[in-house]
């Protein structure tokens, strides 16, 4: 029996990719730690209105049926149930009549996760990678909690995206669990897609409303803010900017030979110049400025996480 063509939100079978079997647990991992639960039902609440409004019936599914929003009123015909009959407008008119209303849904979030080599750098609490997978976590937890459904996308690995169709419950998390287990990408391998493709692909995918979380170092250069902004038209845009205070600024260690996890490329520098240490303070900060300006332009609530410190309270106060 065929199986018809794919709803507006699902994943059409040839974009459920299987999971990367080159990916690797990087040294140094030791997760996101303990998911305080307080902190987490602090934050279900708070990421409710950002994704959907404090009341049901904002997010519209197809069709007509039982809901919040009139969508229809019209004279009975033979077949209608006789539950949506409007008492007042029968009586007003003379002739039965009924209320058709615009079926409410749960929302579904999708989680574009970034999985590439620079991910696995941390110098401080955790690894980027760790944090990543700690939003991640409390991102799919709230929202299947509210009976929502989530997705995830993952990028920046050596193979195929993997895309996980929505789902709700504890299925859904299970799924997620295991891909977040399988690590990220190896060194001075190329990412089969970078952000701006990633995030294409989740246009095509991503047909009705609901909210997008985007969750990585955002260092994959431009030509993403467009694609940022197309979603942006259908969607509530979450995007979690992880970073790494050694990125922000060099220390005076002397002479060290520095690499590209990506690409492999080495570079020896004097980190003790202090014209140095100034020019590389000065990019960074040009590029976070850049990065910010672009999330603005495409209307994202924009979070920037550290890995140093308590990630979860950081969360919560970038949502408040």
């Amino acid at each position: 029996m065929s199986r018809g063509p794919a709803q507006p939100d699902e994943v059409a079978p040839d974009e459920r990719d299987a999971a990367s079997p080159t990916l690797i647990d990087p040294p140094g991992r030791q997760g996101p730690g303990p998911l305080d639960a307080a902190t987490i039902g602090a934050l279900e609440l708070t990421l409710a209105r950002r994704a959907s409004g404090a009341l049901p019936g904002e997010h519209l599914a197809a069709g007509l049926g039982s809901g919040t929003e009139l969508q229809q009123l019209r004279p009975y015909v033979e077949g209608d149930d006789v539950r949506h009959l409007d008492a007042a407008a029968s009586a007003r008119t003379g002739e039965p009549h009924v209320r058709l209303h615009v079926p409410e849904r749960a929302l579904t979030t999708w989680i574009a996760l970034d999985v590439s080599a620079s991910m696995a750098f941390g110098s401080r609490d955790r690894l980027k990678s760790d944090v990543a997978e700690g939003v991640v976590r409390v991102v799919a937890r709230l929202t299947v909690r509210r009976g929502g459904r989530v997705a995830l996308l993952r990028w920046g690995g050596p193979d195929v995206t993997t895309l996980l169709p929505p789902a709700g419950g504890r299925p859904a998390l299970g799924a997620i669990d295991r891909v977040l287990a399988e690590g990220v990408a190896p060194d001075h391998l190329p990412a089969a897609e970078n952000l701006e493709q990633a995030l294409g692909r989740l246009h095509r995918v991503a047909r009705r409303p609901g909210m997008v979380v985007v969750i990585g170092d955002l260092r994959d250069g431009s030509g993403w803010e467009r694609r940022l902004s197309l979603l942006s038209r259908r969607h509530r845009l979450l995007v979690a900017e992880i970073g790494d205070p050694l990125e922000q600024r060099l220390p005076d260690v002397g002479v060290v030979t520095m690499e590209d996890p990506e690409t492999g490329e080495r570079l020896e520098v004097d980190t003790s110049s202090p014209l140095l240490r100034a020019r590389f303070a000065a990019a960074e900060q040009e590029r976070r400025t850049a990065v910010a300006q672009a999330l603005r332009r495409a209307r994202a609530r924009h979070l920037v996480i550290d890995s140093e410190g308590d990630w979860l309270r950081a969360l919560g106060r970038g949502l408040a």
